[in-house]
């Protein structure tokens, strides 16, 4: 039997409870697929599956869209191109039509074009990595020098030395009103959601699954495991180790020139040897900053949810050299779980013990923007119809051929 872990993360705010119609009481019972785990993949998964003909239940420990995991922040990023590899490009593509088509499902804005500007040497991971996977994949894109970005955009000070790579049809993703959209249209069409239980245990039974939660015992013919920073127990059965990282993100004022900085495209920042830093453009008030990867190594039981003031203090330094109009007054921070393979790729295949079983994960801190297509996957895996599989190769995302050693 295999077991998954239960987290037990606290938000000193909780997110607002949404309501769903037609959310029907636990009950135990046999379903065509079972669903563990609704934040971006699961949830995209539920929505592409709503309507299917198939009985689907949708299971999650908290009440999503929440902050307890990866699925929150009021913003992330989306791109065609794709510093990472170029292989991500044509799914981006396909994630761009499955955002903008949920939108008209759900009536929500969700998707907006901002534009991205990527600056650091000419040759680092990130403007020669976009250059790279744009020329690969024909994705537009205008090379920059120091001087043409502070002529287009006077709130930014790049370093002299640095070039820019801007991506005029990158743009902005509301994570929590993507989820809410997703879990609202898969409700109206029939998929059962149940919310604050989580699979505590499942165990392959004939040719299908037997899941147990703390409220019921249901049988199903497939299984999706989408559970973020809980995967690490359920991947270790089936041979694959993933770490959990602790990322904080936090929400500045501007301390002036407010306008110019609402102009600005999302940016991502490589300092010569040294980590990404990104800035999202003016919300409201605030300007969205963190420092991409290099935080601590956690769990999701263990994890700290309090933010130190060093942690601040660490994110004001590349915000006062590049953006310094944006360094003013903290307003928040929020800590956010990256699930990292030890090679950067996703995981997207079935439990080599359990065929029944689908194990979707470990996004490396990137892969929200793809959580639309990714869920269009895997509904087709999941009920043996793989048109959308088809079109992209997961071999990069599979556990076997010796990828994890």
């Amino acid at each position: 039997m295999n077991r998954a872990g239960d987290g037990t993360g606290r938000l000193a705010q909780p997110l607002p409870r949404s309501q769903f119609p037609g959310v029907p009481p636990p009950q135990s019972g046999s379903y065509d697929v079972v669903l563990a785990g609704l934040g971006a993949v699961g949830s995209a998964t539920a929505y592409h599956l709503a309507g299917s003909g198939r009985r689907v239940l949708a299971l999650d420990r908290f009440h999503p869209p929440h902050g307890h995991g990866s699925s929150h922040g009021e913003s992330r990023i989306i791109r065609q191109t794709s510093f990472e590899h170029p292989r991500y490009v044509p799914l981006a593509r396909r994630a761009y039509d499955c955002w903008r088509r949920l939108e008209r499902d759900s009536g929500r804005e969700l998707l907006r074009i901002t534009g991205a500007l990527f600056v650091g040497p000419t040759d680092g991971s990130l403007v020669g990595g976009s250059r790279l996977s744009a020329q690969a994949n024909g994705v537009p894109y205008e090379e920059l020098t120091a001087a043409e970005i502070r002529r287009r955009f006077p709130a930014l000070h790049p370093d002299e030395r640095a070039a820019g790579l801007f991506e005029p049809g990158a743009g902005v993703l509301n994570p929590e009103g993507c989820v809410q959209a997703s879990l609202e249209v898969a409700a109206a069409r029939g998929v059962e959601l149940h919310f604050d239980e989580p699979l505590t245990a499942w165990a392959p039974d004939g040719g299908g699954v037997t899941i147990t939660t703390p409220r019921g015992r249901y049988h199903a013919g497939r299984l999706l495991l989408a559970l973020g920073a809980w995967m690490p127990d359920p991947l270790a059965t089936a041979g694959v180790r993933v770490t959990v990282e602790r990322v904080v993100s936090h929400w500045f004022a501007p301390r002036g020139n407010a306008a110019a900085l609402a102009r600005c495209p999302v940016t991502l920042w490589e300092d010569a040897g040294g980590p990404v830093f990104y800035a999202f453009p003016l919300a409201g008030e605030t300007v969205k900053a963190a420092i991409h990867h290099g935080g601590e190594p956690t769990t999701v039981d263990a994890v700290r949810r309090a933010v130190s003031a060093s942690e601040v203090a660490a994110a004001r330094i590349p915000l006062r050299r590049f953006l310094p109009d944006a360094a003013g007054e903290l307003r928040r921070s929020s800590v956010c779980l990256y699930t990292n393979t030890p090679d950067g790729d996703f995981v997207i295949d079935r439990h080599p013990a359990a065929p029944a079983v689908l194990l979707a994960s470990a996004c490396n801190g990137f892969g929200f923007k793809f959580a639309s297509a990714v869920g269009e996957i895997l509904a087709g895996l999941l009920t043996d119809g793989r048109e959308r599989g088809d079109a992209f190769d997961l071999a990069p995302f599979a556990i076997g051929s010796g990828r994890f050693g």
